[in-house]
C-alpha cells in the first residue's frame, strides 16, 4: 500500500487521484469508475504516469500493448487486497459512534494489513540491462 485518502461519499472518486500518485511513476490500472480522458491526460502530462482502465460498454476499445494487457489481468490482486481489508482487518463497519472511533478502526485495520506476513503480489522479476 502506497497511499490512502479518505473523502466524503459525495466526492468523485477521481478527484483525489492526482494527490495520491504524487511522487510515483509507471502505470496505473483502474476499474471503469475511474475512466476519464481528462484524468489520463493530467496524469501523463503532470506525473508521466500511464493510465489504463477497462473501457465502459458504450466506449471503443483502445489498442494496448501485450505487457500492459497482461498486467491489466492482474487486477484481481487488488480485489483480493480489498477483500482482506474488509474481512480480515475489519475496516468496513457502518455504525461508528464517533469520527475518532472511525479513524482508529481504519488506521488499525491498515496497520494490521501491513503487518501480515504474506500479502498478494505480482511477483514480477525484473531483468536489468547489462552495461557494456
Amino acid at each position: 500500500m502506497l497511499n490512502v485518502s479518505i473523502t466524503p461519499g459525495n466526492v468523485d472518486d477521481r478527484s483525489p487521484v492526482p494527490e495520491l500518485v504524487e511522487g510515483l511513476f509507471g502505470k496505473i490500472f483502474a476499474d471503469r469508475g475511474y475512466v476519464s480522458q481528462k484524468l489520463a491526460s493530467e496524469l501523463l502530462d503532470n506525473f508521466g504516469i500511464e493510465f489504463f482502465a477497462k473501457p465502459r460498454r458504450n466506449m471503443k476499445n483502445k489498442l494496448m500493448g501485450l505487457h500492459d494487457k497482461l498486467l491489466s489481468r492482474k487486477r484481481s490482486i487488488i480485489e483480493t487486497i480489498i477483500d482482506q481489508l474488509k474481512n480480515i482487518s475489519q475496516i468496513e463497519h457502518s455504525r461508528h459512534r464517533s469520527p475518532v472511533n472511525f479513524c482508529v478502526n481504519l488506521l488499525c485495520g491498515l496497520i494490521a494489513y501491513c503487518h501480515q506476513p504474506k500479502k498478494p503480489s505480482l511477483e514480477m522479476h525484473w531483468v536489468l540491462p547489462q552495461s557494456a
